[in-house]
């Protein structure tokens, strides 16, 4: 019989792995604009009858629910084990009734009002991420997400004459803009890089320059004055003979001194640019997706992971429900901890291995989420969605997505990593709140502290079973973190921080697929 084109490619992917996939790809042409190899999910074909094997999986996490729902395809017997009683380990949406004490101590339970949310871990999905692919495989509605927005602030707190005051995204941006392009085009006409530029290309590098800045020509000497518009208007353009009031840019040495251009590298990043997405009603709405299709009944809740080890034949976990001790066996394992929480597991894997876990750095991030009675940022501000940056200690602050014009709102107060996050975590989540409130007073007036309905914070280091918001590798090319990339034994890890996507759903599933494949690559040349 003849075979199509997919199922060879399959049976390459199965003999020479994801490697030698690509490489036959590209000779048929087959590779796409991104050069990102294609994946073939295992099916039950390339068993060619052989029986079912059963892979315990540690952690149900987007890792952990990837890994199963791809191993299910193919007829593998799955068994995940997870501690939390509910799935998506990071990926969790906080609402009205959730419950939950860190590991100092602090218990809170959210009173967020129907249909008002947060999400504590991750809250954005670039279009390019295999997540989308997922998104539209497990019928998940998604829906923009506003990543940037030219009418959020810039806040810098400082000495400079812009300090201590918000500045909209679109009027940073024409200042710099305007006076990068009338510098670099003055010092083009006369000269400063002729010797890098024919002459045609200094004309047509003055010719976008007019374009980028808005500037003028060279009677004008390429001044950029800022009057068509780009920077707002101070009275907007109307009915009748009103063309709009704008006024003067700010003086260029205080642009440059006050760093608000710093930023504006953050758009152009692999994943940050527009568009983006976020699933309808929250980002756990991927993970209970994933649970509908793996079988809620193949997921162990409760179960926490107390001992790892290879045997002759296959795997043995322990795990702790409660009070009580329990074990599974099984032909493979799948570990998808955390991997400075999977170094502390007991288990028989070579040090080398345990010191590849140990590696990792845990980096920690913060998150509160403020419900208010009023949508003052659309209503006041004329802000809807996107984001404000600022060099306080709440370094970035969220306006909803979802539900505009509605009667509440949920604004992501502050987004944090590093120390700053780490100066919240400290804090007890009143007095995380009543900070919060303060700072945001700072950029956006009283209002910002009038209002509240609730709140919710999350400090990732102290959150149990997680105790990071992403880890991070000294190096990813010395040869200690290869070592996690191929099976101990029986035993094989996946995760985002396997992956160049770390801290991504998309560097979890991309992951998730690997090990699948070489596990699944294993059992059918056999």
């Amino acid at each position: 019989m003849a075979q199509t084109r997919r199922q060879f490619l399959q049976q390459v992917g199965i003999t020479g792995g994801a490697g030698v996939l690509y490489s036959t790809m590209s000779a048929l042409g087959l590779t796409g604009v991104a050069e990102t190899p294609a994946y073939a999910a295992p099916s039950r074909a390339d068993l060619n009858g052989r029986g079912a094997k059963h892979v315990v999986i540690l952690g149900a996490g987007i890792a952990g629910l990837t890994s199963a729902y791809e191993l299910l395809k193919a007829g593998y017997k799955v068994t995940l084990l997870e501690a939390r009683q509910r799935p998506g380990g990071r990926n969790w949406t906080v609402r009205g009734g959730t419950v939950e004490t860190d590991l100092a101590g602090n218990t809170q339970r959210a009173t967020f009002s129907p249909g008002q949310y947060m999400n504590a871990g991750p809250a954005r999905l670039p279009q390019h991420h295999v997540t989308l692919d997922y998104c539209r495989e497990l019928g998940v509605a998604i829906e923009p997400f506003v990543n940037q927005n030219a009418d959020a602030y810039l806040y810098r707190e400082g000495t400079t004459s812009l300090s201590n005051k918000p500045i909209r995204h679109r009027t940073a941006k024409a200042d710099v803009y305007g006076y990068v392009a009338e510098l670099l085009a003055t010092a083009a006409d006369q000269g400063a890089l002729d010797t890098m530029l024919t002459a045609a290309d200094k004309q047509a590098l003055i010719g976008f320059l007019s374009s980028f800045g808005s500037i003028g020509n060279k009677a004008s000497g390429f001044a950029y004055t800022g009057t068509d518009g780009r920077r707002g208007y101070t009275v907007e353009p109307g009915a009748g003979m009103e063309g709009g009031t704008t006024a003067a840019p700010y003086a260029l040495s205080d642009v440059f001194a006050s760093g608000v251009g710093n930023y504006f590298s953050f758009e152009f990043g692999w994943d940050q640019a527009v568009m983006m997405f976020q699933p309808v009603g929250g980002m756990d709405r991927i993970p209970y997706a994933f649970e509908r299709a793996v079988g809620k009944d193949k997921i162990r809740y409760g179960a926490e992971v107390t001992g790892m080890s290879n045997t002759g034949n296959g795997v043995q976990v322990t795990y702790k429900t409660g009070s009580r001790t329990r074990m599974i066996t099984a032909d493979y394992a799948i570990c998808t901890l955390p991997p400075h929480l999977a170094a502390k597991v007991p288990s028989n894997l070579p040090a080398p291995i345990v010191e590849a876990l140990k590696y990792a750095v845990p980096t920690n991030a913060g998150k509160i989420g403020i419900e208010y009675g009023r949508r003052w940022w659309e209503e006041d501000h004329r802000i809807y969605g996107g984001i404000t940056n600022s060099n306080l200690d709440t370094v970035n602050t969220w306006y909803p997505s979802y539900g505009f014009h509605g009667n509440r709102g949920t604004v992501i107060g502050y987004y944090n990593t590093g120390a700053n996050a780490n100066a919240y975590g400290a804090l007890t989540p009143p007095a995380r709140l009543e900070r919060a409130l303060m700072q945001g007073a700072k950029m956006h007036g009283d209002v910002y502290t009038k209002d509240v309905k609730a709140s919710f914070s999350v400090n990732w280091m102290g959150t149990k079973y997680s105790e990071a918001s992403w880890v991070s590798w000294p190096s990813q090319t010395d040869g200690i973190y290869a070592r996690l990339l191929d099976a101990t034994g029986n035993i094989y890890f996946a995760g985002d921080h396997l992956s160049h996507a770390i801290a991504w759903q998309h560097g979890a599933m991309v992951s998730a697929r690997a090990a699948v494949t070489a596990l699944h690559s294993r059992v059918a040349s056999r």
